[in-house]
């Protein structure tokens, strides 16, 4: 038995909603999405605003491996990496309570979407257009590494439907400022006091 305090529960109804039904220690909010979307950028201010932490499963991977996550596909391979990546998922779906994003393929696991089930799951999403614009077309992301806009096409058209799928709700992020897509995002939970 551990002597740290337990996170606060919802006690109401209203509460709970507020919480965004949240499952006991499960993440307040999960972001999942593409490559370049805003993930962590949306996530930082999301769990700002929210008063709890924010987490990045890619960050943990970079971290624990001590090398970046291109470096991982380039010397181990995208198996590897997906090995990696869906232990950091679970990790961080069983012990963080605040803001958690995850990174781009995250969602190809099938196990990973299991955890997902439940959870306040937002898609965010953006065309290719405004991906190029992001991402850029000379980018050091591994899967993007060879004519990056028809790659994230077949990216997206692979992912889409599997991020739709896991997603209690989703946020356009075209042509909005990260204020702007955290706002939406408390909207379309419908936390109005956060």
């Amino acid at each position: 038995m551990s002597d740290a305090p337990e996170p606060a529960r919802p006690r109401s109804a209203a509460d709970s909603r507020r919480a965004g039904g949240r499952a006991p220690g499960g993440p307040r909010v999960v972001l999942i999405g593409p490559m370049g979307v805003g993930k962590s950028t949306v996530g930082a201010l999301l769990a700002e605003r929210l008063g709890t932490g924010y987490r990045d499963t890619d960050a943990d991977i970079v971290a624990a491996e001590g090398r970046e996550i291109s470096d991982i596909f380039i010397e181990d391979g995208e198996p590897r990496f997906r090995e990696l990546e869906r232990a950091a998922v679970r990790a961080a779906v069983a012990e963080h309570p605040g803001v958690l994003a995850l990174g781009g393929g995250a969602i190809l696991d099938p196990g990973t979407r299991g955890l997902l089930s439940g959870l306040p799951v937002v898609y965010l999403s953006m065309d290719v257009e405004e991906a190029v614009r992001r991402v850029g077309l000379n980018t050091a992301r591994p899967l993007l590494a060879v004519n990056p806009r028809r790659q994230w096409r077949e990216l997206m058209e692979a992912r889409r439907h599997l991020y739709t799928e896991a997603a209690r709700v989703v946020v356009a992020t075209d042509g909005r400022t990260p204020e702007e897509v955290a706002q939406a995002v408390l909207d379309a939970l419908e936390w109005k006091d956060a």
